[in-house]
């Protein structure tokens, strides 16, 4: 398959020095400028890929910093609670017998706490103190203030305890939106953990600051914690967990390495120790390097197409003479006239094409003589054609007659007369070969109105026509033949309504009759068979049977007019057939003398 595939794809050249040498010419012309644009093109990527490279390191620096101090600000509100006189008074008195003591040192904790609260911004949507010791947790939000024994230490700062911070930040498991910030409360003198501080803060706080590093259409951003684990992702797919497990293993403060699906930017928060993640996918570069390689593609088209164009135009007129010797000896069998030419060209291509001219000049003569005699034979063919009619249509036409006289009115028995007294008068009368399109047609009219008072239940028949084609002329007896085939050939052997269409309309300097119908069409082997018989024009007249076949219209239609003209055939099974003859719109006839 794949040799015959190269031999059709070779051929071309194997056969024309032509082709040859305008390929050879396009590769000496096409491949430096290809060559040389594509180093460019790659030249230009690379660039823009350290160009992104080196933005996005100063990007995730400069964020990393604005978020250390977003951090720092959050840390500092917990400070003030932490040097908060009234957290050392109450940690001091926490152990008076005495309830009023008690009550006072704890109020002044919930007043802390609350101012801090409201204080904060909308971002923090909570504020918890612990005290282990003590076994007391404070919580102050939006929707209470409450001091509870919860009798356990709670998850947060017991994981803060068993792991021996001083400062933790944890993402919120039953809302991924949120994350605690929480500080241990140490004993100054041995730095025992007292208890702890948490704030509840909404990631949104962060997200003006994290569209300093743009948004992307398919970047990924994120904030990791020292372990890799994803904290909060505003936008972006999920991470892979080599991109995660890579984030985490590394050991330097800043950088980007490369994945299979990007380039991966990480940057450590200070004071905090978590990870800005940045993933850039592959496709994003290359489509910022693309926007910067526009100019110079489109420098390197133009000079590709202007390499072509020169290529063929050097090829073309190196080879011209050749390829016009090679035609003037393929043209020796055709009958067309031509005016005989002598070469300008004084070497030796020159002297074999003036005498190949005047050969095929000589060899034409002896054809032309031959084809006028049988042009002759085959009219006289024509002429004896034209005498017959298609006795069954004749019997049958004369039965329905018959029938009239006793069934309808005299009117319209009289109407079948004249309508096949005008059909015989004009096959008989008319001794020309070519008719006028509107007698033709006038003709087809009485052959369907006979039809039609045959077949008045099943057959609709209409006929559209433009008036412009009024000046063309048809060979005798070419539509009415045609017709006929579509009764005996597509609706005489279908069931149900008949429908039989002609539109007559031009195109061009054409005229175009279209004879469509619904009956049963053919299949595709015989369409093929009768498209190829209609294609040969091999010039005959006769065909098989008692009826005019669409190969001898065809014949007829190329003899006067041309390959140009003809007849086409379409069709599908149990759809219907169409068939399309092509004259020209004014009298344009072959000259074969």
């Amino acid at each position: 398959m794949f040799t015959k595939w190269m031999m059709k794809l070779i051929e071309p050249f194997r056969r024309s020095i032509r082709n040859k040498l305008m390929l050879t010419m396009i590769i000496l012309a096409v491949v430096p400028i290809v060559t040389i644009t594509g180093l460019a093109a790659e030249n230009s990527r690379r660039s823009m890929e350290a160009e992104v490279i080196s933005t996005n390191l100063s990007n995730m620096k400069w964020t990393g910093i604005y978020l250390g101090d977003q951090f720092a600000q959050l840390n500092n509100l917990i400070y003030t609670v932490l040097i908060s006189p009234h957290l050392s008074d109450y940690l001091a008195n926490a152990e008076e017998p005495s309830l009023s003591s008690q009550f006072a040192a704890q109020k002044n904790i919930i007043d802390t706490l609350t101012n801090l609260f409201y204080s904060a911004g909308n971002h923090v949507i909570g504020v918890e103190l612990y005290l282990k010791e003590y076994d007391k947790l404070f919580t102050i939000n939006a929707s209470q203030s409450d001091i509870e024994s919860p009798g356990a230490i709670p998850a947060p700062y017991k994981l803060l305890f068993d792991q021996d911070k001083d400062f933790m930040i944890t993402s919120d498991s039953r809302d991924d939106s949120k994350f605690q910030l929480v500080r241990s409360i140490n004993r100054f003198e041995n730095q025992e953990k007292l208890g702890g501080i948490s704030l509840g803060i909404r990631w949104g706080v962060l997200d003006q600051t994290l569209n300093l590093l743009g948004r992307g259409s398919d970047h990924t951003v994120f904030i990791a914690g020292a372990d890799g684990e994803v904290l909060y992702q505003p936008w972006g797919d999920s991470p892979s967990k080599d991109t995660v497990s890579r984030v985490a293993g590394t050991q330097e403060t800043q950088g980007y390495f490369r994945s299979d699906h990007g380039y991966v930017f990480y940057n450590t928060i200070d004071p905090v120790g978590l990870k800005l993640v940045t993933v850039i996918p592959n496709s994003s570069i290359n489509e910022s390097a693309l926007a910067t390689m526009n100019f110079g593609l489109i420098v390197g088209a133009v000079s590709v197409a202007l390499a072509i164009l020169l290529a063929v135009l050097l090829a073309w007129r190196v080879a011209t003479p050749i390829v016009s010797l090679t035609r003037s000896i393929q043209g020796f069998g055709m009958m067309k006239e031509r005016e005989m030419k002598f070469s300008s060209r004084m070497d030796e291509i020159g002297f074999l094409e003036t005498k190949l001219y005047q050969m095929s000049h000589r060899i034409r003569e002896h054809i032309r003589t031959e084809y006028v005699i049988s042009l002759e034979k085959k009219s006289a063919e024509l002429k004896a054609l034209q005498a017959q009619i298609n006795p069954h249509f004749l019997q049958n036409t004369l039965q329905m007659i018959g029938s009239m006289l006793f069934k309808n009115s005299p009117a319209e028995s009289y109407g079948v007369l004249r309508s096949l007294s005008d059909m015989f008068r004009y096959i008989i009368r008319e001794p020309e070969d070519l008719a006028p399109l509107q007698a033709e047609l006038n003709h087809l009219n009485n052959y369907m109105q006979i039809q039609q008072q045959r077949f008045a239940a099943r057959l609709d028949y209409s006929i559209t026509v433009n008036e412009d084609t009024a000046g063309s002329l048809i060979p005798k007896l070419s539509l009415q033949p045609i017709v006929e085939n579509a009764f005996f050939h597509g609706l005489e052997q279908k069931t149900g309504p008949w429908k039989l269409e002609v539109l007559v309309k031009r195109e061009g300097q054409n005229t175009v009759i279209m004879i469509r119908d619904n009956g049963i069409g053919m299949p595709p082997d015989k369409l093929s068979d009768l498209q190829g018989r209609l294609q040969l024009r091999s010039g005959g007249l006769w065909t098989h049977g008692e009826r005019i076949g669409l190969s001898n219209v065809a014949s007829r239609i190329h003899m006067h007019y041309g390959e140009l003209y003809g007849i086409r055939v379409e069709s599908s099974p149990g759809e219907g057939t169409t068939v399309t003859v092509t004259i020209p719109l004014e009298r344009k006839v072959m000259d074969h003398a």
